[in-house]
């Protein structure tokens, strides 16, 4: 009979056991809108997305005391679409008028700036601290930044591919709630 070595498959199965293990932790594999601490990388919440998703951010405006809900989409390219606008005051930091392909709308009390085309591959928002009280709406549902996120803190709004370790780290603000 011969005698096997245990210790050779070992060795093979070990790295191979390692290896398995480092890409199930550290390559992306979840789509995600992400809410990254300041332009760091770092993860503070996400909401799990695909392209074409849709979602709104509505804070309340500091000097009108109104609220203003931008809507986005997620494009193809994994870029974030601003399609439309409404706020209920004109005044300073708000449209007077949609630009050049923009349809603006005034509708119950409301006015719209609709047909937006602006396109970023991130933006920064500092949430509010006093008054501002950011919220995300996903599919109908509203969800407050300020459960998620310090109020105040500097956060880079972004799609991206998350790995598992910036999943356990950050928030999943879906399953938050």
């Amino acid at each position: 009979m011969k005698n096997k070595k245990p210790g050779k498959k070992l060795l093979f199965l070990v790295p191979l056991i390692i290896l398995t293990i480092a890409i199930i932790i550290f390559i992306p594999m979840k789509e995600a809108l992400v809410f990254q601490y300041q332009n760091t990388g770092n993860v503070l919440a996400y909401i799990p997305f695909s392209a074409e998703d849709h979602f709104k951010i509505k804070y309340t405006h500091s000097i009108h005391l109104s609220d203003v809900v931008e809507s986005y989409v997620i494009t193809e390219d994994d870029e974030i679409k601003q399609y439309e606008l409404m706020y209920e005051d004109f005044a300073i930091g708000m449209p007077e008028n949609a630009s050049d392909g923009e349809i603006f709308e005034q509708k119950n009390g409301k006015y719209y700036i609709k047909n937006m085309n602006r396109v970023f591959p991130y933006f920064d928002l500092r949430t509010g601290k006093v008054r501002a009280n950011h919220t995300i709406i996903y599919r109908k549902k509203e969800y407050p930044l300020s459960d998620y996120i310090e109020p105040g803190t500097w956060v880079r709004i972004k799609t991206e591919k998350v790995n598992l370790l910036q999943q356990l780290r950050g928030v999943n603000i879906l399953e938050q709630s």
